[in-house]
C-alpha cells in the first residue's frame, strides 16, 4: 500500500475487513456515503484498526467519517503528519 490511501486501497480494505464489495469508482462519487454502500460503523472501525496497525498511527477521527472522500482526506492527513 502506498503512503497515500487511494480509493482502490480503501475498496480492498472494505472488502477484507467489512465484507463489502465496492467498485473504487463508486467511492469517488460525490455525495456517496458509507451507509449508501452498506458499510456500518463496525466495518469502518475494522478498516481504521487495520490502518492504525499498519502505520502505527492513531486515526480515530476517521471512524466518524460519513463518506469515502471525508475518510480518505482524514486518513491521508494523518499519514502525512505521521511521516
Amino acid at each position: 500500500m502506498s503512503v497515500e490511501l487511494t480509493s482502490n486501497d480503501l475498496a480492498t480494505l472494505l472488502k477484507q475487513k467489512a465484507g463489502v464489495t465496492i467498485d473504487p469508482i463508486d467511492l469517488d462519487r460525490p455525495g456517496a456515503t458509507f451507509e449508501d454502500f452498506g458499510v456500518d460503523s463496525l466495518g469502518l472501525l475494522a478498516v481504521v484498526g487495520e490502518l492504525e496497525n499498519r502505520h502505527g498511527l492513531s486515526m480515530t477521527a476517521a471512524e466518524s467519517a460519513k463518506s469515502s472522500a471525508e475518510f480518505l482526506n482524514t486518513v491521508n492527513l494523518s499519514l502525512k503528519k505521521g511521516s
